[in-house]
């Protein structure tokens, strides 16, 4: 399963952690590696972006072996870069919905 936990301050989303993934190795599941694949491609492209179309800083630790992504803003941030993670947030969500769990959950954490 994918485990993504959504950090939250008191007015938008500040960062995101994702780790594991879809299904399970010791009984596939059919579409565990478009979801993946899905949550992969949302979370990458949404750094990509901030980092190519933003000013704002932020943290981002990737490993590929374990579906390990971390990214974080390490400051002040302008509207761009919330719609961009609320964008990343609302496709996580969409994926949840439709797929559920073992494929993918979603926790809040307030900060």
């Amino acid at each position: 399963m994918i485990h993504v936990t959504v950090f939250v301050d008191s007015t938008r989303y500040v960062g995101i952690t994702m780790s594991g993934h879809a299904g399970r190795a010791d009984h596939p599941l059919e579409g565990q590696e478009l979801v993946c694949a899905a949550a992969s491609a949302l979370a990458l492209n949404m750094a990509n972006c901030v980092e190519h179309f933003t000013d704002d800083r932020f943290e981002a630790e990737v490993g590929e072996d374990n579906g390990y992504f971390h990214f974080a803003f390490t400051g002040y941030f302008g509207e761009e870069s919330a719609l961009l993670m609320n964008s990343l947030i609302f496709g996580l969500q969409d994926l949840e919905d439709s797929y559920g769990e073992p494929y993918i959950q979603i926790r809040f954490q307030e900060v």
